[in-house]
């Protein structure tokens, strides 16, 4: 298990926000933990000098190209892309510095997974070079795949099969709890202990961290096999927990 550091954008700046809580058609709603002052490069030079490699930079929206450009050609191949990922411009990204690309809504349509295209976006990027974002939410005792800024519920639930299916077509995957996504209230323990036992790949969660000891958990509930980001709660996005000491803890692994 390792640590997966995050930039998350929004209009161009390093921000924290409470998930689900991001709606394009009602910017009133939008509930924020952190804008930082610092632009988007200063914590791609942050992690690759603590070492941490395998984290994600994601596009919250319209109008973050050039930030996110920017912080991929700071640390080129330390970290992974998502945001309104296509076959058209995934290349981009990846000459950019990205290791990855990260894809949802563009795999989707009418709820659920459409085979053709992503096909067709592997055919474009490579399997070794493409994340399935399976964020989720909880609805009747499962977890269903959220899409379009996880506003809308497939009908694709997160279990051993489609995990099994999906990963003939990637490399790994993030999957973020969106319930309890930056509310630093406590992970979604059925989740991560979900994904250590079923999924074939490496995979990444995040969502709901609220303390160093956190981390020991996600390690144990994910038999060592889910790796885990942290945002809201760290101090370098106003919370908590020491970078530092996350630092420490993964240097001890």
């Amino acid at each position: 298990m390792r640590f997966r550091p995050c930039i998350d954008l929004h209009h161009g700046k390093v921000v924290q926000i409470v998930g689900g809580s991001l709606n394009e058609q009602n910017q009133a709603a939008l509930q924020t933990n952190f804008t930082s002052g610092n632009i988007p490069e200063y914590y791609s030079r942050l992690y690759r000098d603590a070492g941490l490699s395998g984290g994600h930079v994601i596009a919250l929206g319209s109008g973050n190209e050039e930030a996110a450009l920017s912080a991929l050609r700071a640390w080129p191949g330390g970290m992974q892309y998502g945001g309104g990922i296509n076959p058209g411009n995934a290349g981009m990204f990846l000459e950019a510095g990205a290791s990855h690309v990260i894809v949802t809504s563009f795999v989707f349509a009418e709820g659920r997974i459409d085979h053709d295209k992503l096909a067709t976006l592997v055919k474009a990027v490579g399997k070794q070079r493409l994340v399935l974002d399976l964020s989720c939410r909880s609805r009747d005792g499962k977890f269903y795949v959220v899409t379009d800024r996880w506003q809308h519920f497939t009908d694709e639930c997160v279990d051993a099969p489609l995990l099994a299916r999906l990963a003939g077509s990637c490399a790994e995957f993030l999957v973020h709890g969106v319930d309890v996504e930056g509310l630093k209230q406590g992970i979604q323990e059925e989740l991560i202990a979900l994904l250590g036992e079923h999924s074939p790949c490496p995979v990444t969660y995040a969502g709901g961290v609220h303390q160093l000891a956190d981390l020991d958990r996600v390690k144990l509930l994910g038999s060592g096999r889910v790796d885990l980001t942290i945002g809201s709660a760290l101090d370098i996005f106003g919370g908590t927990v020491k970078f530092s000491d996350v630092v420490g803890w993964q240097g001890r692994q």
